[in-house]
């Protein structure tokens, strides 16, 4: 951590990135990260390659993410947030990847160590706790803006401090954060508390898709493209949808099988899909998700394959019987 905020003080022209399709901590952790940049008066681009998903719109200074780089940008730092892999960043990953310093921040225990300096801390609760370290230790306030990111981060990456990554951490930086001027109901409320009727109904076509295996324990759910277009609704809408699946009684592992909208490089059936994979803490499904190319936390993971529906959801309901050899530690 000292030479990377060395690294921090010295340079001017920051790229600062976060992974594709991102969640809350991946929102928080690139907000909280520039904004403290710039308030060092550096120069920095935020950029994600994704559209924001319009639950975490709300958070103040939204504008500053741009979904492309300026051509003629040149950059002293690359600073990847919360990326397993440098292909998380989606598109711009090799242009990213060939930067002259790239700083790797990140909590996934998968992480395969990518770029020439890396802070990865598989213990913290996620990148927005490490982030809030990180400024700690630099000349900048942590306001209200900043705060309210990094509150967002830790919040939404614990499932509202619910899952097992939920450390002391977290509700020491949120209850900090708090006293820097972050309102928790308006978050949990924004985050939480309203849902479009096309998101109920995606959810409502979720739940009809709904497969558990024969021993009971693995639920799985489809997403189509055709879903979508059928309910007017947009990939971010997909966020969530999982856990209906994973608190099913006796259920060890959900899978949200979700089609994604690419070009090219399929024939015969075969289409492009993101599986996302959730455990009930029984079983380790980063070490499942590794073994298609993905990664992950033991508790959450996910991994995108090109297959057909039918031989995806053959393979997914085949892991049922393998639980026993990929528990998870206690």
């Amino acid at each position: 951590m000292k030479k990377i905020i060395e690294k921090l003080k010295q340079k001017h022209r920051f790229l600062v990135v976060s992974h594709t399709h991102p969640d809350g901590d991946a929102v928080g952790a690139l907000l909280a990260m520039g904004l403290a940049l710039k308030a060092m008066g550096k120069d920095v681009q935020l950029y994600n390659e994704s559209v924001i998903p319009a639950v975490y719109r709300f958070l103040p200074s939204m504008a500053v993410i741009q979904q492309k780089v300026t051509p003629e940008s040149t950059f002293d730092v690359a600073i990847v947030l919360d990326c397993g892999d440098i292909e998380r960043v989606g598109t711009l990953a090799q242009t990213i990847g060939q930067m002259p310093l790239v700083i790797n921040i990140d909590h996934h225990v998968t992480n395969t160590r990518f770029g020439h300096m890396q802070l990865i801390d598989v213990d913290a609760c996620a990148t927005s706790e490490i982030i809030f370290r990180l400024l700690k230790a630099l000349p900048v306030q942590i306001d209200q803006t900043i705060a309210t990111a990094i509150y967002t981060g830790i919040l939404t990456d614990t499932g509202s401090f619910r899952f097992s990554n939920t450390n002391r951490s977290a509700f020491a930086i949120c209850a900090e954060m708090i006293d820097n001027g972050v309102d928790a109901y308006a978050v949990a409320q924004r985050v939480y508390g309203t849902y479009s009727l096309g998101r109920i109904k995606l959810l409502n076509l979720a739940l009809d898709s709904l497969e558990i295996s024969s021993n009971g324990r693995l639920s799985m759910m489809t997403l189509t493209q055709r879903m979508l277009r059928e309910t007017r609704t947009q990939a971010e809408d997909i966020d969530g949808i999982i856990n209906y699946a994973r608190r099913i009684q006796d259920v060890r592992v959900a899978a949200l099988i979700h089609e994604l909208c690419l070009n090219g490089g399929v024939s015969r059936g075969r289409r492009h899909f993101h599986v996302s994979l959730r455990s009930d803490g029984s079983v380790d499904v980063a070490a499942i998700a590794a073994r298609f190319g993905g990664g992950g936390h033991a508790g959450a993971s996910g991994f995108t394959i090109e297959s057909t529906l039918t031989e995806l959801k053959a393979q997914l309901m085949a892991l049922a019987d393998t639980f026993d050899g990929v528990c998870a530690q206690s």
